[in-house]
């Protein structure tokens, strides 16, 4: 980890822009988890449950975008650092 910092910091790019790069990975990695489980958890309910198949799919699209749009939200930060 150091060794890629240094690079970076060698290479005349800024600390700030390898955070915010840093951060946006942590947080897509995160949602990627986190739809995983919501997609897991949603199919164990619909197999417990087979009559309510379309409110739990429903609910599971629901919190899927959520997260989606957070890690839409740090895509662009992301971008906004290295730009600017």
């Amino acid at each position: 980890m150091l060794s890629i910092i240094l690079q970076a910091a060698v290479a005349g790019a800024s600390l700030a822009k390898l955070g915010a790069c840093l951060g946006a990975a942590i947080s897509i990695i995160g949602a990627g988890l986190g739809i995983g489980r919501i997609g897991s958890t949603a199919m164990e309910a619909i197999s417990r449950q087979p009559e309510a198949t379309n409110d739990i799919r429903s609910s599971m699209i629901v919190a899927a975008a959520l997260i989606e749009g957070a890690t839409f939200l740090a895509i662009i930060v992301c971008l906004l650092a290295i730009v600017l």
